[in-house]
């Protein structure tokens, strides 16, 4: 019998609220992993591994375990990265048994613009080379595009001793934006990632930029995959604005036939609406904002409380957009108990204050 070989690393935590903390990990991992909860305990479970976390004398004790040495230094990144921005201004000392020292990060991909072509008014693909898509297919679908300043070398991140991302800085530094892998096409080694390309979300746009600007041949790279699993069900609710569109799409085309799915989505008007493909039985409905009135609110998020009230039986919910609404909807689900293993609910966005 062959006995898997765990790769395990610990660590030491001191923030200056070590339960207050301890709360914002439990809160912000139940999207991402299985988390169980006893007492001043916390397991973290996911596929990657698992991450227990203990309250002890005002520090949080951190044990990491997962099957590849790979996994554990990309689950210590995470979990480092997420702790110093939990701890915001405050300070934070984390420590680990064994200190970082890569000096480029092990899940960075070099690839180079092919085109960029516009899908709608206000959408931009643009389609890159990539040596090898195989870590693309299947399962995460968020990267880290990272772009370097025109005329220059790139230069990639490392490891922190703390397990953070040491980011190149000064002339070096990158322009670094999250973004859904629209596509992965396997026979031309190609992906394809959305960009959208107005601000009346009440963001910047440094990414939508680049992808108008961009050149063929120009070198960028994607730090990832990670996050935003594609569901696993024989029925999936898809609700979220043009942020989320790219997910949903990729998620109707790559469902299993036989898949029931209904997606509700919100774009400005009819001219940001795409055709949607999918081996499954689907069904759209679009919102348009432009038809709203005066000052309407969380219209998205009442439509998608209406559907998933009338769903039957085992439904996964996805849901994606600004982050107030999707607290309102983690609060809904909630109410209704439902199953934490049928659900997505993610914030992309977030509308500025004033």
């Amino acid at each position: 019998m062959t006995i898997a070989q765990e790769f395990k690393l610990s660590g030491v935590a001191l923030p200056r609220d070590a339960a207050a903390m301890f709360g914002e990990i439990c809160e912000h991992f139940v999207e991402h992993a299985e988390v169980q909860l006893s007492g001043d305990l916390a397991l973290l479970k996911s596929k990657a591994g698992t991450a227990e976390i203990r309250i002890q004398d005002r520090k949080l004790l951190i044990e990491l375990s997962c099957p590849t040495e790979a996994a554990l230094q990309m689950s210590r990144t995470m979990l480092a990265e997420h702790l110093f921005y939990f701890a915001g201004e405050d300070p934070l000392e984390l420590a680990w048994s064994d200190p970082a020292s890569l000096a480029v990060l092990p899940n960075i991909h070099e690839v180079t613009v092919i085109s960029a072509e516009d899908v709608t008014p206000n959408m931009r693909r643009v389609k890159f080379a990539c040596a090898d898509v195989t870590p693309f297919i299947g399962g995460d679908m968020h990267v880290r595009l990272l772009v370097p300043p025109k005329g220059r070398t790139p230069v990639w991140p490392g490891l922190r001793a703390d397990g953070r991302v040491a980011w190149p800085e000064g002339e070096d530094e990158l322009l670094v934006r999250v973004y859904t892998i629209r596509t992965v096409n396997v026979g031309k080694r190609e992906l394809w990632i959305d960009f959208l390309q107005h601000s009346t979300l009440g963001i910047k746009t440094p990414g939508a930029d680049f992808a108008r600007d961009a050149e063929p041949g120009q070198r960028v790279a994607l730090l990832g995959p990670g996050g935003g699993n594609l569901p696993v069900a024989q029925s999936i609710l898809l609700a979220g604005d043009e942020s989320a569109l790219p997910a949903i799409a990729r998620i109707a085309e790559e469902v299993p036939a036989g898949t029931r799915l209904q997606a509700i989505i919100e774009v400005a008007d009819e001219a940001e609406e795409q055709r949607l493909y999918s081996a499954g039985s689907l069904e759209v409905r679009w919102l348009h904002r432009r038809d709203y009135a005066k000052d309407a609110k969380g219209v998205l998020l009442e439509e998608a409380k209406q559907a998933i009230a009338a769903t039957e039986g085992e439904t996964f919910v996805w849901f994606a957009c600004e982050k107030e609404d999707v607290r309102a909807m983690r609060t809904y689900l909630k109410s209704r108990r439902h199953d934490r293993k049928s659900m997505y609910v993610a914030w992309y966005w977030e509308r500025e204050a004033g």
